[in-house]
């Protein structure tokens, strides 16, 4: 094996640790050097154009057709969860005035900090954090405030000898008030799941994603409150969790595309391939129908209504269209196929997902074989939000280089910006998605598909990162959302706002949607 330049025999050692190949290692690299492609987008998908927007009464029918759904013995619904990584971005500014050594006055503050410790006595936290407090410095957290301890309540709330916030996934911090006892946000998905995605047994599935670091703790709170739970709602869970693979690390290289090197060890450095990464773990999932959903996007019960009306809805969207594409499969798996079968086929392509196929001129036998190859997907159905300045991914319709089109949750360096077409683009999205998707992972003849077959490996992402001070550039896997379920037949539906909830930073959870 010829080994490149940049690399040594104890690194080809440290790389099969790692669970990869010298080839993936050097088309990595290849990758951070070259960059990625930009994707031919065609326009924005709106409502009426890629984008469903649902009447009352066929909201109504799709509620019906989850019901149904969730009658039926033997389907397996399970809501996925993305719940690993820290939660210290939330508190971003709070670490701000901590790596400031001096402590300062209420007015010197950020209005986002001060925010924060004014209304301190209104976060779910405020009582753990005042026994902290009081453990500690023999003090209530209001009164070292009145004192003008900022820098020293701050610490409690998210260094480790307090609260440890900052370390901790936000799916293991106290994010809503209720008087029979605060919630996490790991514990709001227990109830979401509750309202929702039950089957006819009463079991309610959920899978979270986590960290190893964060597996202990995330473990002795479901001991401590699952059983609370399932009397509170008359369910049972079945939780499960999984760790993104190392596997799907990718390396870093330096400002000049050489791999960087931990200045201690001399050993090449890694990092997470993003949530893209997740796809490995969505592909070992055994269920008939996932819900996936981000961890910090959910309000308390008496918020929940629209958030679980519409999600029965995406449900039972899903059901309806997954039932047509399994039809029309069989119908095209026999003996002699009817013309009419074939364009009911490409109707259904282009009407729900805006698969564009032309089959004009072909042998009847070619048409066939590219539509049931277009057809035999796994499903998807991503809830889209009017778009009012909150981040998130747009929905696009974009041309493939064989010509067919389809829908795509793209990321704003996915579109080549450099030019005017690319800025109107980037500028006439009318939606985003706030990650709220159900899917469907089985063909029509009910064998699993295999999720690794539909990512474009063309659609990842180069972020510019720092480590110790020094500059990098760090590779991302193509997005859970994005890239890796580009093969994916892909529906999109408008739904209201108050469904996206996010929590970015810790001033979030002041808003009323929280409270």
């Amino acid at each position: 094996m010829q080994i490149p330049d940049y690399l040594t025999q104890e690194d080809l050692l440290q790389i099969e640790e790692q669970g990869l190949s010298l080839k993936e290692i050097e088309k990595q690299i290849k990758r951070l050097t070259n960059g990625f492609p930009y994707l031919k987008v065609l326009r924005s998908a709106t409502v009426g154009d890629g984008i469903t927007r649902l009447s009352k009464e066929e909201q109504v029918k799709y509620l019906e057709e989850w019901s149904k759904a969730q009658s039926s013995s033997g389907k397996k619904i399970i809501k996925f969860i993305p719940a690993s990584g820290a939660a210290s971005r939330m508190f971003k500014e709070l670490y701000e005035v901590l790596s400031n050594p001096q402590e300062c006055s209420m007015e010197e503050l950020p209005d986002s900090v001060k925010s924060v410790l004014d209304q301190i006595h209104l976060f779910a936290f405020f009582d753990a954090l005042n026994s902290v407090c009081l453990k500690n410095e023999f003090k209530t957290c209001t009164r070292m405030l009145a004192q003008g301890e900022y820098r020293k309540v701050i610490s409690y709330l998210i260094e480790e000898k307090g609260l440890n916030y900052g370390n901790l996934p936000k799916a293991l911090l106290l994010f809503h008030k209720y008087k029979d006892g605060n919630r996490t946000a790991a514990e709001e998905h227990l109830a979401e799941g509750a309202m929702y995605a039950k089957d006819l047994q009463g079991d309610v599935h959920l899978h979270f994603t986590l960290s190893p670091e964060h597996i202990a703790p995330f473990n002795e709170l479901m001991n401590q409150k699952k059983t609370l739970m399932e009397e509170h709602y008359s369910v049972n869970y079945n939780i499960s969790y999984s760790i993104q693979k190392k596997e799907t690390d990718t390396i870093a290289v330096d400002m000049d595309n050489q791999p960087l090197r931990d200045p201690k060890t001399g050993r090449l450095v890694f990092r997470p391939g993003g949530h893209g990464a997740l796809i490995q773990n969505l592909n070992e999932i055994d269920a008939d129908i996932i819900f996936i959903k981000n961890i910090d996007n959910v309000v308390p019960d008496h918020h929940k209504c629209e958030t679980v009306i519409y999600k029965k809805v995406l449900g039972g969207f899903l059901v309806f269209l997954r039932n047509k594409v399994y039809r029309l499969m069989e119908s095209l798996t026999k003996g002699r196929i009817s013309r009419d079968t074939i364009e009911q086929a490409r109707d259904l392509l282009y009407r729900y997902f805006s698969v564009d196929i032309n089959i004009e001129g072909l042998h009847p036998e070619d048409a066939v074989r590219i539509i049931r190859e277009k057809l035999n997907r796994p499903i998807r159905i991503c809830g889209m939000v009017k778009n009012e300045g909150e981040p998130g991914g747009g929905p696009y319709i974009i041309e493939h280089e064989d010509g067919t089109t389809s829908l795509q949750i793209l990321e704003g360096t996915q579109i080549d910006t450099s030019t005017e077409e690319g800025q109107k683009l980037l500028l006439s999205g009318t939606h985003f998605n706030p990650v709220d998707i159900v899917c469907s992972i089985k063909d029509y003849q009910g064998k699993f598909f295999d999720l690794t077959a539909f990512i474009d490996e063309n659609t990842g992402f180069i972020a510019e990162k720092s480590k110790g001070g020094e500059r990098l550039k760090a590779l991302e896997l193509p997005g859970l959302w994005n890239g890796a379920m580009a093969g994916w037949n892909t529906a999109f539906v408008e739904v209201p706002a108050e469904t996206f909830n996010p929590v970015k930073t810790i001033n979030d959870l002041l808003r009323d949607s929280h409270r």
